[in-house]
């Protein structure tokens, strides 16, 4: 069982990736498209670089966000979830999983695990949590999915044997498909049943030569990031249950009422269940 403590901690000495300003990180970019301030000029140059290939990518980053909102509300309120292992949550940005989580529920539980230093920084505002709840963060480096699991945090606050939701939302592009394997299967592995695995999923898919000049000018800045097809993105998934409805465009997943356009976002997602 969890510790049932209702502070939330730090690690005092996290191993975390070196700050480096002169150095463009994914998740300073990600801040500087949402219109966040916890950015440098690295990654200023960098989000703009990618902005000029693809000029929507602002709204995708928003839309992303939505995702991840709509999400966590349906786990939550639809499949009964109220843990979450959240990798790569970046920085504290409006409606964070334990915001959403724990309006629907005030007794969820929420891990973060990223490796920016930055995050590290503004964590203690991101980790409040309600008197029935806990939130936790973790310095933790996807690449190293087993020392996440082995950090004492996680499974203090979170119980291993109730369902645990994991939160892979625009992470898994920084990755080759040899570590994203290693990361999904390490990962999910040590989740017990009736847990939940959600993705989403940048593609190029719907503009090849868009999605080809925001590639190459990610790399000029020394981020990496691989889109995937739907059919990689369903990959992602085998052995689990997806959730209706299934691997498909970001903004055909559980969308708010209105006309849209699927395919003006560039991402696919999905959520599925482990038997």
């Amino acid at each position: 069982m969890p510790d049932d403590s209702r502070t939330t901690r730090v690690p005092e000495q996290p191993a975390l990736t070196p700050l480096d300003t002169g150095r463009a990180h994914h998740a300073r970019v990600y801040d500087y498209w949402l219109g966040g301030k916890d950015n440098y000029v690295a990654d200023r140059a960098a989000a703009e670089a990618v902005i000029a290939a693809v000029p929507t990518i602002p709204r995708m980053a928003r839309e992303n966000r939505a995702f991840l909102g709509r999400a966590v509300r349906h786990l939550v309120t639809g499949l009964g979830v109220r843990q979450f292992l959240d990798i790569g949550s970046g920085l504290p940005t409006a409606a964070n999983v334990h915001e959403v989580a724990q309006d629907a529920d005030p007794t969820a539980r929420v891990v973060y695990v990223d490796n920016d230093p930055i995050v590290l920084a503004h964590s203690r505002a991101l980790m409040t949590s309600t008197p029935t709840g806990r939130t936790a963060f973790v310095a933790g480096d996807a690449l190293d999915p087993q020392a996440i699991l082995d950090d004492p945090e996680v499974f203090a606050t979170l119980d291993r044997h109730e369902p645990i939701a994991l939160m892979l939302v625009s992470m898994l592009l920084y990755f080759t498909d040899a570590q994203v394997d290693t990361i999904i299967g390490t990962l999910v592995d040590a989740l017990p049943p009736g847990s939940y695995l959600t993705i989403s999923h940048p593609t190029a898919d719907f503009a090849p030569a868009a999605a080809g000049q925001a590639v190459a000018a990610a790399r000029h800045a020394g981020l990496t990031y691989h889109p995937r097809t739907h059919d990689q993105v369903a990959a992602l998934f085998t052995g689990l249950h997806l959730v209706e409805p299934g691997v498909v465009p970001m903004l055909s997943w559980r969308p708010p009422p209105g006309p849209v356009d699927p395919r003006s976002v560039f991402y696919y997602v999905g959520m599925a269940r482990k038997p």
